[in-house]
């Protein structure tokens, strides 16, 4: 436990500093390390044949078709590279190339971020693919994330005229963020014994007498970008429970902070982004008023002040609390009956004599534990980063029940600003029922909220859903999407609605026990993850930019406070509601009734 309290605290102190660092970045204030960027970044600009004018703001439609085109090109060469991987350049150990059903979804799935594997890595792809296609996915993919979120506040926070250039962002982003960040990263995981490496498997004498191959590879430069980018796709099929992946407990905690950072550090940019930290000097007396101009008129003096204002030391803004606040309870409440649940053990190994004294250690690595793995599937589950170090698919029914909730939500923390861009989804809707009860027109950050915004924020809140309970039902209904299921009953839907759930969220991880390599797996499965990552970006792009346009309305005392602790209460409750009127019925015939039968 008190590992689990040392990330915690570890996390929130690094959150403050990164938050403001992408702060900086976003709104392009100079920073120390400008100077040295600067030249990265121009270089880059010269390669790839970006000139001045193609550098300028742009609107929300424009940011959208430029992210779509980078990301469409990406895909392509990537889809190619998979297809002829056999080929003998970096490919040692002489791996074929991919079927194309499978590269189809692995490419859909780095693209947006999921990193959702039918495959298992060290079979399955040469050391090409795993660098120039997984590796460079998941700074791309992250990238394009992050820049989204930026331009996504700067559309809400009316202090900016466009949404930015994607290009700049995206570039700054790797360049400033998760380049230097990775290096710094790969090098401390190499030292605890990750691997990094071109050179083929190597076959070795166990201590048995038999032969046995050691998969090896370029594993240190993927595995700290799979979890800063909120990536989650792992070098080798175990992932982040095999010891080249994440050796010890030091390299367990590098990899639960590191999918904390950039997250919960979008969420502090955002507070600054949209905040206004200034506030009024203190005047002790008359004289230090700070009087621009006298002008007499009669026996009337008119004075006219220019009162400066300073900044405020904050950490985070007040329009960011809340979110934070919701965000947090959500995550301990999560991580709370994980452990809970876990520490109880299974039953019916407890039945037949068995003693669950250290918990339900089935699936899990014994040098993490039930309270570290615990975390790590909250952790991994909230951030929508779907790397594991234990398998999800024995967890206990309660646990499996919470991870799918964290997907279903997407709103704790979430990867990439995903989290911070459908929570305020939230909030907008919040604002708007407030402002009904209230009888006041629905204002946010300044603008009023009218039909066209609640429109698309309706759409925005209904998509994600649809996508899981839609795809779920088909599966159910025909007998590819029944043929995957290798649990029937309670825990064969878990899996079904599991697969739905991480895709749609593009968080990637999986009840592994699920067949899922197979036309009908991996086409459904690239629809989902291809739509809820698109139709979710295309829709709250278009809520900023609109509201974008607007012009700021002027506060009153009678105006909606968002800042206040009521508003936080009324924002955790909406969640709670809308979440569970959605999906508790599924959850009830899935993990809920799972659990219901083991205790029973």
């Amino acid at each position: 436990m008190l590992q689990i309290i040392f990330v915690l605290i570890i996390s929130l102190i690094l959150i403050f500093p990164m938050g403001k660092y992408l702060y900086h970045i976003a709104v392009r204030e100079h920073t120390f390390v400008d100077p040295f960027f600067e030249r990265l970044d121009h270089l880059i600009y010269k390669v790839i044949g970006l000139k001045n004018k193609e550098m300028k703001g742009m609107s929300w439609k424009k940011y959208i078709i430029a992210l779509l085109l980078t990301n469409a090109i990406m895909v392509f060469i990537g889809y190619f590279i998979l297809r002829i991987q056999e080929i003998s350049l970096f490919n040692p150990n002489k791996i074929h190339g991919m079927e194309q059903g499978l590269a189809f979804n692995t490419i859909i799935s780095f693209i947006t971020n999921t990193n959702l594997q039918d495959y298992s890595g060290e079979s399955g792809l040469s050391y090409l693919s795993q660098m120039i296609v997984i590796t460079f996915m998941m700074f791309t993919s992250a990238a394009s994330g992050f820049a989204v979120a930026m331009a996504f506040i700067r559309g809400l926070s009316g202090k900016f005229k466009d949404m930015g250039n994607f290009y700049t962002d995206f570039i700054r982003i790797i360049t400033r963020v998760l380049l230097p960040l990775s290096i710094i990263g790969s090098l401390i995981l190499i030292s605890q014994g990750v691997p990094q490496t071109l050179i083929h498997n190597l076959t070795v004498h166990t201590l048995e007498g038999k032969l046995q191959d050691i998969a090896l590879g370029p594993v240190a430069s993927l595995e700290i970008i799979k979890h800063l980018g909120t990536n989650g796709g792992g070098f080798f099929g175990a992932n982040s429970a095999m010891p080249f992946e994440n050796p010890n407990v030091i390299t367990n905690i590098i990899e639960m902070l590191s999918m904390i950072l950039l997250p919960g550090g979008i969420l502090v940019a955002f507070g600054y982004m949209v905040s206004d930290f200034r506030k009024d000097k203190k005047i002790k007396k008359i004289e230090d008023l700070p009087i621009e101009s006298i002008e007499h008129e009669g026996n009337i003096t008119r004075m006219t002040i220019n009162r400066p204002r300073k900044s405020k030391k904050v950490w985070l803004g007040n329009q960011a609390k809340p979110l934070f606040i919701v965000m947090s309870i959500l995550f301990l409440l999560g991580l709370g009956v994980i452990l809970w649940s876990e520490s109880k053990g299974n039953p019916i190994l407890q039945h037949v004599g068995l003693s669950q004294s250290m918990g339900s250690m089935e699936g899990k690595e014994t040098r993490f534990g039930v309270q570290m793995s615990a975390l790590f599937t909250e952790i991994t589950t909230a951030f929508t980063t779907g790397s594991v170090n234990n398998m999800h698919d024995t967890l206990t029914p309660l646990s499996g029940g919470i991870a799918m909730i964290n997907m279903m939500l997407n709103v704790v923390f979430g990867g990439k600003g995903v989290g911070l861009m459908n929570m305020v989804i939230f909030v907008i809707l919040t604002v708007f029922i407030c402002g009904l009860m209230i009888g006041h027109t629905p204002v946010y950050l300044g603008k009023k909220i009218e039909g066209k915004e609640m429109k698309l924020t309706a759409m925005a809140i209904i998509v994600h859903p649809l996508i899981i309970l839609a795809f779920s039902a088909l599966a159910v209904s025909v007998a590819a999407g029944v043929a995957g299921v290798s649990n029937p009953g309670y825990h064969g839907l878990s899996q079904i609605v599991y697969q739905y759930a991480s895709s749609s969220a593009n968080n990637g991880s999986g009840f592994e026990g699920l067949k899922d390599n197979t036309l009908f797996w991996n086409f459904t499965a690239g629809i989902a993850m291809f739509a809820g990552r698109y139709v979710t970006i295309i829709l709250q792009l278009a809520i900023a930019g609109s509201l974008m346009v607007k012009p700021k309305v002027n506060e009153s005392i009678s105006s909606l406070k968002t800042d206040t602790f009521t508003f936080t209460i009324v924002l955790l409750v909406i969640v709670i509601v809308i979440s569970a009127l959605t999906f508790l019925p599924v959850l009830v015939l899935g993990p809920i009734a799972e659990f219901l039968k083991l205790r029973g």
